[in-house]
């Protein structure tokens, strides 16, 4: 019969294996960049300009000027619905026809040959909006208008018109609130609809839009608090009107130092647009929010980067598949049927 030393040894071993074991893949995820622990392997961009007339160019130049980026950032046409709410390109007031400039110095036409535009004019309803977020869209509605988005998805939505406290106008016609879109968020997070989801909103009275999210994992940046006025940034005398809003453009202005390679937090983009550069003062709401802002890439949400990860430990296949087979097969070496 073994000694009561002898039955205890083994189970020493096993707890000291197990031991081992444990700070061992403790040592490893604490190896892995924070890169990959991001939870998401794809990004949909939903961009939507809420207002129509002339003097509202500036709205159209700020979404337009979004898309831009994204796009070049490495989000597809095909993962991005932008939604435009009137032709600027078009209007028989612009000096210009077919571009739209979000610069007095008009370098980059953001209105270019390859801006696919999937809801336009009066397509652009508060109810198109909220069937387009939760996937309840009518079966003939084209692939190209249906964000594909899933439980492993970062959706970034962004937002410009004019609003007010709880609200933003569409076309001067109808409003969606702040209600109405947390819980459409909260549709989306419970059809398993988004990973990550970032809402950016440039318009008056912002902060107000996200204060009644509910649902997880979200963040909410606006471009003024309540009670403010978000504010143009300048006036192109050639076309006569304000063509773009502070906020976006001081946002635009950090999103043009990204690369897909970058390594800039969400955390530094928060501070872009200070009061002293917005006038107004820039809204953030992170609390539904579980990663850290500043582990968190910026190419998280305005990006499309697969991450790869490269090993050095050699591979063993095993070779007794039907791959050896049909090779032998191949070779004659097979026997007849």
């Amino acid at each position: 019969m073994a000694s009561p030393t002898m039955q205890v040894l083994p189970a020493i071993v096993m707890y000291f294996l197990a031991f081992m074991a444990t700070a061992s893949c403790a040592n490893i995820e604490d190896k892995i960049p924070e890169s990959f622990k991001s939870g998401h392997t794809n990004n949909w961009a939903v961009l939507v300009d809420t207002s129509r007339f002339w003097f509202n160019y500036r709205h159209i130049a700020n979404v337009l000027s979004m898309y831009y980026s994204v796009k070049r950032l490495g989000i597809p046409d095909s993962h991005i619905i932008l939604m435009i709410a009137d032709d600027m390109a078009c209007n028989p007031r612009n000096p210009r026809p077919a571009t739209v400039f979000n610069n007095a110095n008009q370098h980059i036409n953001v209105y270019s040959d390859d801006v696919e535009v999937d809801y336009r004019g009066y397509e652009v309803t508060v109810e198109n909006f909220i069937r387009v977020m939760t996937g309840r869209l009518p079966a003939s509605t084209p692939r190209s208008k249906r964000p594909l988005s899933d439980d492993i998805s970062n959706v970034l939505v962004y937002m410009s018109g004019h609003g007010g406290d709880g609200f933003l106008k569409f076309q001067d016609a109808e409003e969606i609130s702040s209600i109405e879109l947390a819980d459409a968020f909260e549709q989306m997070w419970q059809k398993r609809r988004y990973h990550e989801l970032m809402y950016i909103i440039d318009t008056c009275q912002a902060e107000s839009m996200y204060q009644k999210f509910y649902s997880p994992n979200i963040i909410g940046i606006a471009s003024s608090k309540v009670g403010e006025d978000s504010l143009s940034h300048h006036v192109d005398p050639a076309i006569g009107v304000y063509i773009i809003d502070r906020y976006t453009y001081y946002a635009l202005e950090f999103l043009e130092m990204v690369t897909p390679q970058s390594k800039k937090t969400l955390g530094q983009f928060l501070k872009v647009c200070p009061k002293h550069d917005c006038i107004s003062t820039v809204g953030v709401g992170t609390d539904l929010f579980q990663r850290n802002v500043n582990k968190v890439l910026v190419t998280d949400f305005f990006g499309s980067v697969r991450n790869v990860e490269l090993s050095t430990v050699d591979m063993k296949w095993n070779m007794s598949s039907p791959v050896k087979q049909d090779q032998e097969c191949r070779d004659n070496t097979c026997s007849e049927m």
